[in-house]
């Protein structure tokens, strides 16, 4: 009796996380959304949450475009804003994958990439193919152009 009262329980207790929104997520878990605004309020439960190493989908505009990030994999380094106002650092292996040319401050930009938490908003990084197609392959689009 005890056994079956146990299993009725965790069977309510998933079913009432699943309804209340609530993902339990582990490392490189896949999270697909199907609108900006969704993967916008993922990623702000994520950053609220301090959770991280969740591949997730969205889009953003670029705020600020910094220098590449040269020590070890060469990255492309630029700022996005969400709709939520949060802004997240996007780390693209240039090493893996080609570069954005053009990108421009005020650009749209869609991600699919692993989200990492930081006190600034977060990193999105893994948006490119996995050379040992160990991990799930990212990507930017830019302009109509996938980059990976």
């Amino acid at each position: 009796m005890k056994r079956k009262s146990l299993f009725i329980a965790v069977v309510l207790a998933v079913v009432y996380l699943a309804f209340a929104g609530i993902s339990v997520l582990r490392h490189t878990d896949t999270v697909v959304t199907d609108s900006s605004l969704e993967g916008d309020r993922l990623l702000e439960k994520l950053y609220q949450d301090r959770r991280g190493g969740v591949q997730v989908r969205g889009s953003g505009t670029v705020t600020r475009i910094l220098p590449d990030d040269s020590k070890g994999s060469r990255h492309q380094r630029f700022i996005v804003e969400l709709s939520t106002g949060q802004t997240l650092l996007i780390a693209h292996n240039i090493d893996l994958a080609p570069r954005i040319e053009g990108l421009e401050r005020g650009d749209p930009v869609e991600f699919f990439g692993e989200y990492e938490w930081n006190p600034e908003g977060g990193v999105i990084h893994w948006t490119h193919r996995d050379p040992s197609e160990q991990h799930l392959p990212g990507w930017l689009e830019h302009k109509g152009q996938r980059y990976w």
